[in-house]
């Protein structure tokens, strides 16, 4: 890894030198995938047969308990049949309300609808971007059985109050940690605690550009035993171990395979490296851009957060991304309210979120792939004060 950074930053001083702008031969994306030589021997052993005896999925799932200290861990699909599955063995049932931000991936609200539920939209907190408390609370009705809590980017707000909040009006509480692999909250009644693993049931996301990847899949973690079994019956048709065709419960198909979960072990050993690289990557941009009044950047502690995406909220983005792709660099715009979305906005019609309509408007998602290197950081930050008039 470190080789293949070292390798790309000779390039750029080699072109240089040599009177070339990075412009004239690179390409910056904003996201990419890693993988690597270990993981291209562990697929082809695997299709070859050397590997196939092995419990890859179980593997995959120390892996996840590993790092985020769960006490139960199983893999599925994908971020959106996670929490849907998460829903199922929950037992909500149809006309039930679960509070959603307004400001995440779509596949969040979504997973409520597939089965029937009725996802309420929450404004978040301009401090975190993540949901605000006192919405929550003005969204409460009897209907009202369980919250999902997005931790987006990897950051999150006060989670003792999260917990305490969801304890006292007697809801589930679901974390979407699909952005969250690596990050923590630290606060009174918790020392450091994975984000992911305060509800009872927390999902994390390992879709092509996270920042370990399977192509496609997901992980449920759960402290709770219950919790557990009914997830794994939820996977697997709901056999109970009696036989292959044996089904005491209602259940589904949603069972990784062995491939892509030999891909997460061999990904796993490098989340170390790309957690480090990841709080680099956003110190960089951050202490680059100090002195550029234009780019606002969230608080982000990172001794307990690793950012996903390096983000920054500015007046006009889709300006300032029409500027970066001119310098060879792209940009992704912030998630649009789910509000706005055509499948919601019938329910929300003179509704205001005034905080994720802000920072949305102003939300531009920089190049943020782990192998991205200090060179082309540093030529982004250029061409970002280049727009700004800002002297370097």
């Amino acid at each position: 890894m470190k080789s293949e950074l070292l390798f790309s930053s000779l390039y750029v001083a080699y072109n240089k030198s040599n009177g070339h702008k990075i412009t004239d031969y690179m390409h910056i994306p904003q996201m990419e995938a890693w993988f690597g030589e270990e993981e291209a021997k562990a697929v082809s052993d695997y299709l070859k047969g050397n590997l196939k005896g092995r419990p890859w999925n179980a593997e995959f799932e120390k892996a996840v308990r590993d790092v985020t200290g769960a006490s139960f861990a199983v893999t599925t699909l994908n971020g959106t049949i996670s929490l849907t599955q998460a829903l199922l063995a929950l037992e909500l049932k149809p006309g039930d309300e679960v509070l959603v931000p307004d400001s995440t991936m779509i596949a969040t609200p979504n997973s409520c609808l597939i089965i029937g539920l009725k996802p309420v939209l929450v404004d978040i907190e301009k401090e975190t971007l993540c949901l605000d408390l006192t919405r929550a609370e003005e969204a409460l009705t009897p209907r009202t059985k369980a919250m999902m809590y997005v931790p987006l980017n990897g950051r999150s707000g006060n989670m003792d109050e999260v917990v305490a909040f969801c304890k006292k009006h007697t809801l589930f509480l679901i974390e979407d940690a699909a952005q969250a692999l690596g990050s923590y909250y630290k606060g009174t009644h918790f020392f450091k605690k994975h984000l992911g693993t305060f509800g009872d049931i927390g999902s994390f996301s390992f879709s092509l550009f996270k920042i370990i990847s399977t192509t496609q899949g997901a992980v449920l973690v759960t402290s709770s035993e219950k919790w557990n079994e009914k997830i794994k019956l939820l996977k697997d048709f709901g056999r109970t171990g009696k036989g292959p065709d044996i089904h005491d419960h209602f259940g589904f198909n949603f069972k990784m395979s062995g491939v892509l979960a030999l891909l997460g072990v061999e990904q796993f050993k490098k989340l170390p490296w790309r957690m480090k690289r990841k709080k680099e990557m956003f110190a960089r941009f951050k202490d680059g851009l100090a002195d550029t009044p234009q780019v606002e950047f969230i608080k982000t502690d990172l001794s307990v957060t690793t950012p996903w995406f390096m983000d920054i909220f500015v007046d006009e983005p889709a300006k300032l991304a029409t500027h970066l792709k001119k310098e060879g660099v792209d940009t992704r715009f912030f998630y649009p309210p789910v509000h706005t979305q055509e499948v919601y906005k019938k329910d929300y019609v003179g509704k205001s979120f005034p905080v994720s309509e802000r920072y949305a408007t102003r939300g531009l998602w920089l190049p943020s792939s782990s192998q991205l290197t200090n060179e082309e950081i540093d030529h982004i930050i250029g061409a970002i004060k280049k727009f700004y008039k800002v002297k370097s």
